[in-house]
């Protein structure tokens, strides 16, 4: 009886929808393992298909492709270390979240997954079947349990495993990056550890998909929940993960224990990394920005460089005579700092024709928001008429302050495709630009430094469609605003709620039609990075048309 047994973990980078280029990624997971002598080979979850492919994988044609090629890689991979793959399986009108292992040429055994998320990002309920509890399957000598993702995070599912012989445990995941999730996944693998007494070798896939971000971190835990092995955060890795054999049993042979980064640092990389997927999975080389001189859209410029490169991020000024002078200084400068190219494009006169054209239409009318939004909407058609000629992705720059209470124009500051800081409230914004200018790393491609000016930091927010315009004029402040929204929106919270951390009732009440009254503008904004559980898309589904409000 073989007393080690090696895994080659492929914490690696799908695309939705690339099954060729997905299979060639395995292929070459797998050759690295049959190099290192591996005796499994293994990948995350929907590997083939990449996560989350939602009701892509519904598709017959698609479902049946992926089924096709790990077939094929089944044959490929046949001389070497078994392959285990996540693929969607389907059996007659059933179609299941399957991980399949590939030995001899062919798909050997079968794992269904049984418990199926439907909370948050996910609704596999809808999408997949249910499939039973199962036993351990066998590579060489060895049987191995594997949990597919959630299963993980019930125990009826290990505790059967090891009932049917198990001998360790290796769990697949498509699992999406929040603040809290790291933390979540390892007390939950303890526990699944402590339970069953196996060793347990935890495998996330990395990479941006539309709004989420998978963040890697795999790692190996022993009996008692002792960590063996940490895998880096968000990259790429193809790594040799051991396992000896005592007389109790397997044990994971100590290995690299990777620096796990802080809060701030991980929801940049974050942002970062989500950006930078979205763009080359989509077919984007370089966006554009609107750059106003404020908070928000020098952190979004910063973001972009680092995800992109300065040379392939274009930062545009559009200025109308409400623009002051230290906003005209502080938009340049910072797009200077970052090297990005700089567009100078007053709409003084645009708005000017556009006005004179409406005109015979407001006689008599008094000048209100429409006026100032025709600036904004001026702004969002420029940059749109660039995006197109260009062939450069529009970025829209508003905060999660600003969406959550609609704060912004529809059709003009809100034009883009992409929205990297949506999930960030403005307080944060603030904090991540401090981070960030004191603060370099090896994956930012832009330039290392005070990128962005301290007064763009310090100076009071403005929109600057009118004069002397603060945002305190419309809104709460901010580290209030943030706090109600946080307790609204992230926790779900009520106006008793609000008011129970010390806030004005009829503020709070405020805030709350603000949010509700801007479902339909969040309804047909860009996408952007989730960082917590209460993003703004699939972690929250309001309807558009809402009477409901809380009673008084």
């Amino acid at each position: 009886m073989a007393d080690t047994f090696r895994i080659t973990l492929g914490q690696m980078n799908p695309t939705v929808g690339d099954i060729p280029g997905n299979a060639a990624k395995a292929r070459a997971a797998w050759a690295a393992g049959r190099d290192a002598g591996a005796d499994l080979v293994a990948l995350p979850e929907m590997f083939i298909t990449g996560y989350n492919a939602q009701d892509l994988v519904m598709k017959a044609a698609f479902h049946t492709a992926a089924m096709q090629a790990v077939e094929a890689l089944a044959q490929e991979c046949a001389d070497g270390p078994a392959l285990a793959i996540g693929c969607p399986w389907a059996e007659g009108a059933e179609l299941f979240n399957a991980y399949l292992i590939c030995k001899n040429g062919r798909i050997a055994s079968r794992v269904l997954k049984h418990h199926l998320p439907n909370d948050t990002v996910f609704d596999e309920v809808r999408i997949f079947d249910a499939g039973p509890l199962g036993g351990p399957y066998s590579v060489g000598n060895t049987r191995v349990g594997t949990p597919i993702c959630e299963d993980a995070w019930h125990s009826d599912v290990t505790e059967t495993l090891e009932e049917t012989g198990a001998e360790f445990f290796l769990v697949p995941n498509g699992s999406p990056y929040d603040r809290t999730k790291f933390e979540t996944r390892l007390n939950l693998m303890v526990a699944r550890v402590v339970e069953t007494g196996l060793p347990l070798i935890y495998l996330n896939m990395v990479g941006g998909q539309d709004d989420q971000v998978f963040d890697g971190g795999s790692f190996a835990l022993n009996p008692g929940g002792a960590l063996a092995v940490q895998l880096p955060v968000f990259d790429e890795v193809i790594a040799h993960v051991d396992l000896a054999r005592g007389p109790e049993g397997w044990r994971v042979v100590e290995g690299q224990k990777a620096h796990h980064p802080g809060e701030w640092e991980q929801d940049y990389r974050v942002m970062v990394t989500a950006l930078r997927d979205y763009c080359a999975k989509t077919g984007f080389k370089q966006v554009l920005l609107g750059m106003s001189g404020g908070v928000d859209s020098a952190l979004v410029a910063t973001i972009a460089a680092d995800a992109l490169g300065p040379d392939n991020v274009r930062c545009v000024m559009l200025p109308s005579e409400y623009t002051s002078s230290h906003s005209l200084e502080d938009a340049e400068a910072c797009a200077k700092a970052l090297g990005c190219r700089y567009d100078y494009v007053p709409i003084s006169d645009t708005r000017a024709a556009v006005t004179d054209t409406l005109a015979p239409l407001f006689e008599g009318l008094e000048a209100d928001l429409t006026e100032e939004n025709i600036q904004s909407r001026i702004r969002g058609l420029l940059l749109m008429a660039m995006s197109n000629k260009f062939g450069e992705m529009l970025l829209t720059t508003g905060n999660k302050s600003e969406v959550a209470v609609g704060y912004a124009t529809i059709y003009g500051d809100m034009a883009g495709g992409y929205n990297p800081i949506k999930d960030l409230y403005k307080t944060r914004v603030f904090e991540t630009c401090r981070w960030r200018n004191a603060n370099h790393r090896d994956w930012m491609m832009g330039n290392a430094g005070e990128v962005i000016p301290d007064r763009i930091i310090t100076k009071p927010p403005s929109a600057e469609l009118r004069e002397d315009q603060k945002d305190s004029d419309s809104l709460p402040d901010y580290p209030d605003l943030d706090a109600m929204l946080e307790i609204l929106v992230d926790r779900n919270g009520s106006i008793a709620d609000c008011v129970a951390a010390g806030f004005d009732a009829d503020t709070a009440r405020k805030i709350e039609r603000l949010i509700y009254l801007s479902e339909y503008k969040r309804f047909q904004s860009a996408p952007g990075a989730r960082l917590t559980k209460g993003a703004f898309w699939l972690d929250r589904r309001y309807p558009i048309v809402n009477q409901w409000r809380e009673p008084s």
